[in-house]
């Protein structure tokens, strides 16, 4: 059984110290030295006990333009077909990723493919249906151990219901309930060999061009402050920097288009030995989209 909470956050929560506990999940692995952890959907602020990341893009919108960091082994690639072996990792990172997916099916086969544990965050359901997010594409809760999730139609699942909220509700809510109660608004997930999941609606299509936002451009802020400084610091100290170099990341690659391990690695590019597929490596970093979706 996987320990949901750190000591450090036991005693934060104990005190009533909700924020100062959220903000110290980030640093919480339940994993131990050895094992080997990857994180997708990785971003700008990159676990500190992952190993090995991977990100979709190099600058999005999605995670507010904020720069992609690579400071160890870095992939870019999709959850959908990840660029990985069967099993190569023991512990598999998902923050903030699975509800961007329009096939939640697809991605968590392959978190289970490729590690043998790992963890989940999303925003809870609830929060998704009244504060929904313009590149969101699910709805995801958790019941009995097991993830529930509902595709979304479009970027708001009830538009009356927002319209309602954000009248009059959303200033106190989003203002002040959720950050002071994180946990409550959010749904930490941890599994082990299988993830229990259903989808309600399997029927629905979620892969609908995302609304542009006026309000989110290139120019929006980085975390800065004593608090983005104390970050990271935290991550340099706590993550593997040493180990991490020593990393042969050749030899946890598969093919994602054909899904062969005859995998080789030149100057620039990654090649498979039995489909012929080329993948560039961008300023170091392979780009293994599958083929058929470059």
């Amino acid at each position: 059984m996987l320990e949901p909470l750190s000591a450090g956050m036991r005693w934060a929560r104990k005190l009533g110290w909700e924020r100062l506990a959220w903000s110290l999940r980030r640093l919480h692995c339940p994993v131990d030295r050895k094992a080997l952890v990857l994180e997708v959907g990785s971003g700008g602020n990159p676990y500190p006990r992952a190993n090995v990341l991977l990100d979709a893009h190099e600058a999005t919108r999605e995670r507010h333009w904020v720069p992609l960091a690579a400071d160890r082994p870095l992939v870019l690639g999709r959850v959908e077909s990840l660029p990985f072996r069967d099993r190569s990792f023991d512990f598999v990172i998902a923050s903030h990723v699975l509800e961007h997916s329009a096939d939640p099916a697809r991605f968590l086969g392959e978190l289970q493919r490729v590690a043998r544990a790992g963890y989940i965050e999303v925003p809870d359901a609830f929060m998704e249906r009244v504060n929904p997010y313009h590149d969101h594409r699910l709805e995801v809760t958790s019941r009995e151990g097991s993830l529930v999730i509902r595709k979304k139609p479009g970027w708001r699942a009830d538009p009356e219901l927002v319209q309602l909220y954000e009248h009059r509700a959303k200033p106190l809510v989003a203002g002040r309930l959720i950050p002071a109660h994180p946990f409550e608004f959010h749904v930490r997930f941890y599994w082990e060999s299988r993830i229990g999941f259903a989808v309600l609606n399997p029927e629905v299509r979620a892969d609908w061009p995302a609304p542009h936002s006026a309000d989110i451009g290139h120019n929006t802020p980085m975390r800065t402050g004593w608090r983005g400084k104390a970050m990271q610091v935290l991550r340099a100290t706590m993550s593997q920097t040493r180990r991490n170099k020593s990393i042969n990341l050749t030899q946890l690659l598969q093919c994602p288009s054909c899904g062969s391990t005859e995998i080789s690695s030149h100057a620039s590019s990654v090649d498979c030995g039995a489909c012929h597929a080329t993948y560039p490596i961008r300023h170091g970093v392979p780009a293994m989209f599958p083929v058929t979706q470059a």
